[in-house]
């Protein structure tokens, strides 16, 4: 079962999913969960960029350039919800 943050997460990737796609993937796409691939999505680094960026501003977080490159290695929702899960860590 998902945490709070992996929902919040997941639901910022929908969102973004479904605005690039104008709606279309509501309908056709399965359900997003931890495992789920980014590629899977159509999420492409400008896409990751944006979702990053959202991210940020719902939890106060800042994405450093340096950090920013070592996320082109995630592959799927959960790398994302880990890697937000240590950056909110820090601010703290």
């Amino acid at each position: 079962m998902a945490d709070e943050l992996a929902i919040e997460v997941i639901a910022t990737i929908k969102r973004r999913v479904d605005s690039e796609l104008d709606g279309i993937a509501a309908a056709s796409m399965t359900e997003i969960t931890t495992e789920t691939e980014l590629a899977s999505l159509g999420i492409d680094s400008l896409g990751l960029a944006d979702v990053l960026w959202d991210l940020e501003q719902a939890h106060g977080i800042k994405i450093e350039l340096n950090t920013s490159d070592a996320w082109s290695n995630l592959s799927n929702v959960g790398d994302v919800v880990q890697a937000v899960r240590g950056l909110i860590a820090k601010e703290v």
